[in-house]
């Protein structure tokens, strides 16, 4: 084997590695993911999100090697074929996960969160109380294995702007504080459409059963009694 046979190969490998370095950082930048016409309304919206300041790979990307190769390099790749040779899909129908140990990556705290909450949540919802057990939901959504979590409530957090009279996304509400119509600003039947419609009773709805029994849409399961009363249809 002479040396040109070493040499050659050797060089190529060093070249894709600096590209492949020098590239990283670029493709990193929610500007390049906004690069497919597509994504541009997703980007949009980030930037008016309170995630501003967590980039897109920073959610999209699972952490490690496998994370980085699946969810960046192969579907970074088949985005940019789609974008390219295929046909996109509308902006209003995009999907796409955030792994939800992505999310306690930042949010682990909430795991340990009083399960009724008497303070740091918005209006309308703090004036109706809230009972809630995030360690417990995430159990639950382990236990039913349907690759639900985080973003099973909190789909919109990021890519959704706030309705009525909440100041942040959060799941729809459905006491008479949300009296009047919400229509969204996306095609009916869409996935933007459907996911700004969702709320808890989506599950909680006297049929859904978890551990055999049907999880209750009472208003007592999510809200301190006491507070709800004056707030009821």
């Amino acid at each position: 084997m002479n040396r040109r046979t070493v040499t050659v190969p050797l060089v190529a490998v060093g070249v894709l590695m600096v590209l492949g370095t020098a590239a990283i950082p670029i493709t990193n930048h929610p500007e390049f993911c906004a690069s497919c016409h597509t994504i541009r309304p997703s980007v949009d919206s980030w930037k008016r999100s309170s995630h501003q300041d967590v980039t897109c790979v920073d959610c999209h990307v699972r952490p490690g090697f496998r994370g980085f190769i699946e969810d960046k390099v192969f579907a970074g790749l088949e985005d940019v074929a789609i974008t390219w040779f295929g046909t996109p899909t509308d902006p209003h129908d995009l999907k796409s996960s955030v792994d939800s140990d992505v999310c306690l990556g930042c949010h682990r705290a909430i795991l340990r969160v009083s399960e009724v909450s008497t303070r740091d949540l918005p209006k309308p919802v703090n004036d109706v109380g809230l009972v809630m057990s995030h360690r417990k939901h995430m159990k639950a959504f382990e236990k039913r294995g349907q690759r639900e979590g985080c973003t099973t409530c909190h789909a919109r957090v990021v890519h959704g702007k706030p309705v009525k009279g909440y100041p942040i996304v959060i799941p729809r509400g459905h006491v008479k504080l949300d009296v009047e119509s919400h229509d969204p600003d996306h095609p009916e039947g869409s996935a933007l459409w459907k996911s700004s419609l969702a709320d808890c009773v989506r599950c909680h709805d006297n049929q859904t059963t978890y551990d055999g029994r049907a999880l209750r849409k009472d208003c007592d399961v999510c809200h301190v009694p006491e507070k709800i009363s004056d707030f009821l249809f």
